[in-house]
């Protein structure tokens, strides 16, 4: 809940948003907007989603993961905390994860959704990871099979794990961004992998916000 009023109360300051203006929007009422936001009333999900959507981010939803209690604990616990808000995103494809057109980035693959507890500034989606080029001998090591979240509206600055893909190629790939010597390259973190040139002719899709391994 509390993830959810932040990331509504930052997209309405953005857009220079009033509660009145985002309750129009919802045809409700100003006070209703501000039982939400200030957690005096539960909105529930799908009003959770509605504002959303109203906010031009039907991209993200807000779905429900109910954590079971060990029996010991299932009398004392709370029942809020039985129960957290997430974020689902699409898992879409390395041959076209994302295309753009007249301006708006429309995300692929839209039959699997996976959970997330980060809130994304942009259509993020998921990816799973093919290969061995970003599995590293010690430190940061992402294997192939695991899950990465991918956020286009973050910036790819240098140090950033990126998913990039140049003109001429079928697929995306899965790199770190570095600079040296005032030059940028696209760099695995397997270093039996080569690293290439970034040059403007290569397109970053989006930055890599978060790892997981399903099990």
């Amino acid at each position: 809940m509390d993830k959810w009023i932040e990331l509504v109360k930052a997209k309405m300051s953005e857009l220079n948003l009033t509660q009145e203006l985002l309750a129009d929007r919802l045809g409700m009422s100003q006070g209703g907007i501000g039982h939400w936001l200030n957690k005096r009333r539960d909105p529930g999900i799908v009003n959770m989603n509605r504002v959303l959507k109203a906010l031009g981010m039907d991209f993200l939803e807000v779905a429900l993961v109910i954590r079971e209690p060990l029996a010991s604990e299932a009398e004392e616990m709370p029942l809020a905390l039985k129960y957290n808000p997430y974020f689902r995103y699409p898992v879409s494809d390395w041959r076209k994860p994302v295309e753009v057109r007249d301006g708006e980035l429309t995300v692929y693959g839209k039959e699997r959704f996976e959970l997330s507890d980060y809130h994304a500034q942009g259509p993020a989606f998921w990816l799973v990871v093919v290969g061995d080029a970003m599995t590293a001998p010690s430190g940061i090591s992402i294997a192939e099979g695991m899950l990465i979240l991918v956020d286009p509206a973050i910036v790819p600055e240098p140090g950033k794990l990126v998913i990039a893909q140049w003109p001429d190629s079928a697929e995306a790939t899965f790199r770190k961004l570095i600079e040296e010597g005032g030059q940028r390259y696209l760099v695995p973190l397997n270093p039996t992998y080569p690293k290439t040139l970034f040059t403007e002719e290569c397109r970053i899709i989006g930055v890599v916000v978060q790892a997981t391994a399903k099990f």
